[in-house]
């Protein structure tokens, strides 16, 4: 908020001791006017994604659009998409699948996309870099750990069958939990972030072949991750949603002109990691929120509606949801 210039409103004879105090009661008038309370929910534990969030909160970008945000990390038994749609938190960090889900099949979590994080699916498919597993052509007959939920066994369906391989060649098991070190040894191929554990890897002298999912298929370039909010935050609120956004939004172009600067920040948040990776990471990052810093968190319905298209292909949800019930670009630009 601007500060009102008080001493343009009373007449010239008065003393510039006047002016002063005047201009110091309209700065204390604004710095002791109340913030108003949020909280965002976020899918994991801090780290690169969130980095910007992170930064409107450290840098005041949230406090100066009038806001005292609380960055909650979901617990065991709760995820960001089923808190905001409670209504328990204004904001959250999900996925575009999740949301999709929430609409799917007579659910109605009211909930809906926000913005995206990344312009892009930075995740993909490792495998050793000496393993001649470098495509899905080569997944038959090895062993893939991973979550075991029904979307990604859609997703190697779809890119073996892309292959013209047998899924059914392929064995899923549970992830161990230790990632790059049972890669190669308990499993073959994992499914991995780019800009978190190709890097991880590469810092530990663990070489991999990488096969990005949007590569493999175009309907899997998707959203990963969103920001959420819940519909009654739309409809009630719309002023706080709009300058939430806007203080993330700065938040997200500091981190992208600034990734070095900025992981220092983040690792305020995030002390479990080394700050050397989370610059590394971030430098990824910062270079992949966004081809265009001023369209950072615009989405396009072909997307949302090719995805879409792929979960009721696959099984995962019986109807295909309008990409408008979905996401709005109006918090970020259209």
């Amino acid at each position: 908020m601007k500060l009102t210039k008080l001493w343009l409103l009373v007449p010239l004879a008065v003393t510039l001791t006047a002016c002063g105090n005047s201009k110091n009661q309209a700065t204390n008038s604004t710095s002791t006017k109340k913030l108003t309370d949020v909280s965002i929910v976020l899918d994991y534990v801090p780290n690169t994604n969130h980095t910007g969030l992170y930064v409107a909160k450290d840098k005041g970008y949230f406090k100066d659009a009038g806001l005292n945000v609380k960055i909650i990390e979901p617990g065991d038994n709760a995820t960001s998409i089923g808190m905001v749609g409670a209504n328990k938190a204004q904001f959250g960090v999900s996925y575009q699948e999740d949301v999709t889900y929430a609409h799917a099949d007579g659910k109605n979590i009211p909930v809906k996309a926000i913005a995206t994080v990344l312009k892009h699916n930075t995740s993909g498919f490792v495998s050793k870099a000496n393993s001649g597993i470098t495509s899905p052509k080569d997944f038959a007959g090895k062993t893939y750990a991973g979550w075991q939920t029904p979307s990604e066994e859609a997703v190697l369906k779809a890119v073996m069958r892309n292959a013209g391989v047998n899924p059914k060649s392929l064995k899923i098991v549970g992830a161990t939990g230790d990632g790059p070190k049972s890669l190669g040894k308990k499993n073959d191929i994992q499914w991995w972030f780019q800009g978190w554990d190709v890097i991880r890897a590469k810092n530990a002298g663990i070489k991999v072949n990488y096969m990005p999912l949007r590569k493999l298929d175009k309907r899997l370039d998707y959203y990963t991750p969103v920001i959420i909010t819940n519909n009654t935050q739309l409809q009630k609120d719309p002023k706080v949603v709009k300058a939430f956004m806007a203080a993330t939004k700065k938040g997200y172009q500091d981190a992208i002109a600034h990734p070095k600067a900025d992981a220092k920040i983040l690792h305020k948040y995030a002390k479990d990691d080394d700050l050397s990776f989370l610059e590394d990471s971030q430098a990824f990052l910062s270079a992949n929120y966004t081809d265009n810093a001023a369209k950072w968190g615009q989405m396009d319905a072909k997307v949302w509606n090719n995805y879409t298209g792929f979960m009721k292909e696959y099984g995962l949800i019986k109807k295909a949801i309008p990409a408008k019930t979905l996401y709005t670009n109006q918090y970020v630009g259209d």
